[in-house]
Order: structure tokens, then sequence, then C-alpha cells
């Protein structure tokens, strides 16, 4: 059967598409193009307004393939897991929506959607998959869910609360990994730093940590979505002591000012967060600082943003993300007055990237002179005659930028090599190969 996967949305649920695909692997054929698909599968996001328009807007654009192919189209993902009651009567030319939920016997509701001889029966199941990434870099969510409660998210309506994998599940699937050449793991979930707690009344992110550097080969560990308040000394000094694991914290902190914290329902404040995010450059001075904020949330004001702008500068993060508030049905945040208008959250939302772009140029250009070792190779510029590096202080899918660079000889993917910085943008860097 040939079948055409669209993952729509973040990493975790770029995993959750690996795995559907997992237990079909027996007997397909992936496709680059909808219109060679006998099924059409996307895996929908609705985490925010837009990603659910994207995927109502990506879902009739494939009923058009469907149409005119006489394809089966599936939908799944957390657009049906939320409002499946909604849209099938909506989109009824989808012949089946699949919610998380159902993902256990998700090889039997593909079975009866496709009606062929041939019987898919294999696990759903994170050592199952159809890899999308690289060969030298995967995915591994390590969790489910969340136990937060901040007032703008909707991803415990959707996931609902954590739900870890057990350590020797996730040691057996980074074995499996690094046996087979990976150099990057990037463990991910929605709150990694509370990984464990409901298997093992306690954080063990360091447990897991200290069961993972055991694993012999040549690899490296990025632990994405780390949350500010169980950033505890353990794991700081944990990731200080062992190479394997890269010394980049992915801290989202969504806002500097302790009203605009606790209207979010967040843990911990503005004094903690400096603490926290001095203390990990003084203890560990090349660490990457990458962080996510959000304006426009109710109750803000312009000081407000002036302030969190003047706490980045003081700061100065490596890399930061923003994005506008956006509501959301069924969370905290709708009992709030929400009078900011949206072209007052564009604006607050420029100001506060324009800030952070002189801050990521005069980060990028301290950096000329020096050499960045093990940078792994990742593509290459056609027009630019350059290769695409990345090097632990960037993360996958472009989200902080690349390094260019001049090689002196042909290059293959993964492959790992120093780069000598000899210029700098706001978001990039280009340099060369030296020994």
């Amino acid at each position: 059967m040939r079948v055409y996967m669209q993952s729509l949305g973040c990493a975790k649920n770029q995993v959750d598409s690996e795995m559907i695909l997992g237990t079909l692997k027996d007997n397909i054929t992936l496709v680059k193009e909808p219109t060679e698909a006998e099924l059409i599968i996307i895996n929908t996001c609705a985490f925010i307004e837009p990603a659910r328009k994207e995927a109502i807007e990506t879902i009739l654009e494939m009923v058009e393939y469907k149409q005119d192919n006489n394809a089966k189209l599936i939908v799944c993902g957390c657009l049906p897991q939320r409002y499946k009651d909604e849209i099938v009567n909506l989109i009824p030319e989808v012949d089946r929506f699949i919610s998380i939920a159902e993902y256990g016997d998700i090889a039997n509701i593909i079975n009866n959607v496709i009606k062929s001889d041939y019987k898919y029966n294999l696990e759903f199941s994170p050592l199952n998959r159809i890899y999308s990434t690289p060969n030298y870099m995967r995915y591994v969510k390590i969790s489910e869910g969340c136990l937060n409660r901040c007032a703008f998210c909707a991803i415990p309506l959707i996931r609902g609360n954590l739900k870890s994998r057990t350590i020797e599940s996730i040691v057996e699937e980074v074995r499996n990994e690094v046996n087979s050449g990976v150099y990057e793991i990037n463990l991910i979930s929605q709150d990694t730093t509370k990984y464990g707690y409901d298997l093992y009344g306690k954080h063990a992110i360091v447990d897991l940590l200290t069961e993972l550097v055991k694993i012999e080969g040549d690899f490296k560990i990025r632990l994405l979505y780390l949350y500010p308040e169980i950033v505890s000394d353990e794991l700081i000094d944990f990731i200080k002591n062992n190479d394997k694991v890269m010394n980049y914290f992915d801290i989202p902190i969504q806002h500097s000012e302790d009203k605009m914290l606790k209207a979010m329902h967040r843990r911990g404040d503005k004094e903690l967060i400096t603490n926290l995010l001095k203390k990990i450059r003084k203890e560990i001075p090349s660490a990457t600082l990458r962080t996510t904020l959000m304006v426009g949330f109710p109750y803000e004001e312009e000081s407000d943003v002036n302030n969190m702008i003047k706490f980045i500068k003081d700061i100065k993060f490596d890399h930061l993300g923003a994005f506008a508030f956006s509501l959301e049905e069924g969370t905290p945040a709708c009992q709030y007055p929400n009078v900011i208008k949206e072209s007052v959250k564009q604006k607050r939302y420029d100001k506060l990237m324009k800030a952070q772009s002189e801050i990521a140029l005069d980060l990028k250009k301290s950096k000329i002179g020096t050499v960045i070792k093990d940078a792994f190779i990742i593509g290459y510029d056609e027009e630019a005659f350059m290769y695409i590096a990345r090097s632990d202080e960037f993360a996958p899918d472009e989200v902080d930028g690349c390094i260019y660079v001049a090689a002196r000889y042909e290059l293959e993917l993964g492959q790992r090599v120093n780069v000598k910085i000899l210029d700098a943008d706001h978001y990039t860097l280009t340099g060369e190969q030296v020994e």
C-alpha cells in the first residue's frame, strides 16, 4: 500500500507519526506526494488557533487529492482528540478521525478503513517506528501529558496528565539508536524536568540520565523543555560533569514579571528565574540558554513588556522564541478580561524580537575567531556552495539557526567537523573547516 503521511506541529507529534507508520511498516511504501497515495494520513496539532487553522486547511487540501485519486483519508492527533464530535460532521469526506486515546488500537482501525486482504497488526510503540529524522539524530519522547496547569495552555486538556515511560524502556530505545549509528539524542516531553514523577514519586530526570550515559558509544543527549522551578542543582551538576549531555538549557519561562507569572499560573518568580539562569552561566560558562516568551496575555501592560526587554538584555539568551497570546477554549485564561487588541500584541511581539535580534547578533559576533568542535553536517546549500551544520548550541528543525561551513573536501550528512568562525549574523555563523 502506498502511504503519504503529513505530520503537523511539534516534535512530540512527529514521534507519534513515526509510531503510526511503524504499525504499518510490514507492507507499505511511503510516497512523497499525496497524488501517489492510496492512503493519506494527517497527524494534526491543535495547540493554538493558528495550528488548528493550518490543520483544517491541510485536511481540506488532502480531501481534493483523496477524491481525485480514490484514496482513503485518515486524520489523527490533537484536533480529533479535542474536537472529534464537531469535525466528524464538518468534514464528512474524511474516512476516519482517530483520537490520541485510540492509538493503542490504531492498526485495527486502519485495517477497517482500508479493507485490505493484508492485515496490519504491529504494536504502536516507541520501539517500533519509521523514522522521519536523518540517520544521525532522533527524538526520544520520555513522557506524555502534563501535570502543570498554566492558565493559557490546552495541552492537559488534549494529552492528559503526566504519563512517563519507564527508565528501562527509554534506555532500550536509546541503546538501539546509538548502536545503529545515531549521534544526537533529543529527549522530549511536555515537561522534561518532571519526568518520572508519576512512576517513581520524584523528579527522576537525573536517574534517567545516569542510566543513559552508561550506554557505550559515540553520542550526545540534548534535553528539551525544562521548567525553571524544578531545574535542580543536581541536574545542573550532572550536565556540567557528563560530556555525553549537551550544555543546552531550553527553559521556557513565558514572562519575566511576577504579576504576569502569577496570572499565568506559573510557579516561581522573577528572582528564582534570574538566579537560576545566572547560576547556570556561572557553573557552565559554555552553556547555551534558550527560552520562550509570550506577549499580550491578559493584564499585561506596556511597562511589563519594557521590563521583560530589560530582563532579556540582562540575561542575554542565546536563543529566544516568542508568540502572541491566543485564547484557548477551556483554559483558566478564558475567565480573564481579554481586552488586548491583536494589533497591540503584534507591536509588542515585534518590539521584543527586535531587542532579542540585537542581543543575538552581539552574541554571534563574539564567536568570530573561535573554533566550534564537532559540528555535524545536516545539509548543503547549493547557492552558497557551503555545507550547513549544527553544533551542541543549535537545536534541530532550524529553531536556533545554523552554521555555514566552507569545507576542505566532500563531507557526508552527520559527519562531524571542527569549524573556525569567520563571520556571523543574527541567527547564523559562517566559517571554514579546520583540523
